[in-house]
């Protein structure tokens, strides 16, 4: 009996360490780690943990922009905690697929994904896993062009957060209903909430918080006619993601920035920007960013009367919202290709 327990031990303190490096945002250290796990727990041989392990991968694989290998590990760990009846982890599996879906743009697996989830949570009284869960949904909800659906979800998490008295928590959501009334056009109130968020990421020390709530402002000064003013606050959120390695916040910056320049007619700045944002997105694998900016190429490009260019980025990203099935966009792509 003493080595199992050996091994278990060396498999708690592993996981411990491997956490540690995760909420330090060093990724690939913690994906060596959970690696070196996951042969621990298969060699006790213990189905449980080698399903947390699993889980941890995912994670592990989403932080590092892998998302199909993370979805690989998530439905591993969904069938292990189906096998073994472990509900927690049933709950935590289908929440982190729905995560992934809609990080790949596959809403509507995302949601399927997120409402098997949420009966369970709700079932162990699990209030953080819930709320989590519900935060998703309304980011969904908010990229679907839905933001009305996402107030009314987002204004229940914040009541929920604050009974926890889930400080942190808190500014997330902020955050959201921010973002909810931007897309609304409600520039004025979408500030007052960003605004809202800001020292509470400060008191906790949450530097990639604080940069997305001040991304979202320099982009509201943007919505609000104050470009310059946007542009200030854009190369300072620049350099804090460059600074935390946070690669897929560096491309909404460098894109937003590229935006900017495009409306004070600063063409070839523009261009410079979008091309950066563009090389991240690639290496990350996110569709979703490299449609967008390829939108706003080829904007730029009919705007300087040089269609043959604009055609080829609108057809690049017609390509690749075919590739996710995503049909809003496909028809938002069309519009563009049909304005030449």
């Amino acid at each position: 009996m003493t080595q199992p327990l050996n091994q278990v031990k060396e498999w708690e303190q592993r996981r411990d360490e491997a956490n540690r490096y995760y909420q330090r945002g060093k990724f690939q250290e913690y994906l060596d780690l959970a690696t070196k796990n996951l042969h621990l727990a298969r060699a006790i041989p213990d189905r449980a943990r080698e399903g947390y392990t699993l889980n941890d991968l995912g994670l592990a694989h989403l932080s590092c922009w892998q998302p199909q290998r993370a979805l690989e590990r998530f439905h591993q760990a969904l069938s292990v905690a189906n096998e073994i009846g472990n509900a927690p982890a049933q709950a935590t599996a289908l929440s982190n697929l729905g995560s992934t879906y809609s990080r790949l743009g596959r809403f509507s697996q995302a949601l399927e994904h997120f409402d098997k989830s949420l009966p369970i949570f709700r079932r162990l009284q699990d209030a953080q896993g819930e709320i989590s869960t519900l935060n998703d949904v309304a980011l969904i909800y908010t990229r679907l062009g839905e933001p009305k659906g996402a107030l009314l979800l987002q204004h229940q998490i914040l009541r929920m957060r604050r009974l926890l008295g889930d400080f942190s928590g808190e500014a997330t959501t902020l955050n959201g209903i921010g973002f909810a009334y931007n897309v609304l056009g409600k520039f004025e109130q979408a500030l007052e909430f960003f605004e809202a968020a800001l020292p509470i990421q400060r008191a906790v020390k949450n530097l990639l918080g604080e940069a997305t709530t001040l991304n979202n402002i320099a982009s509201i000064y943007h919505d609000l006619g104050k470009p310059k003013q946007a542009l200030l606050l854009y190369y300072q959120v620049l350099l804090t993601r460059q600074a935390i390695s946070d690669r897929a916040g560096e491309a909404t910056t460098l894109h937003n920035i590229g935006f900017t320049y495009s409306s004070l007619a600063q063409h070839r700045q523009a261009m410079k920007f979008y091309k950066q944002a563009m090389t991240i997105y690639q290496q990350l694998g996110d569709s979703l960013g490299e449609i967008s900016t390829l939108l706003n190429m080829g904007t730029l490009y009919a705007t300087t009367k040089r269609k043959k260019l604009a055609r080829s980025c609108y057809q690049n990203a017609q390509e690749l919202a075919e590739q996710i099935e995503h049909q809003p966009l496909l028809e938002k792509v069309q519009q563009f290709i049909d304005s030449l």
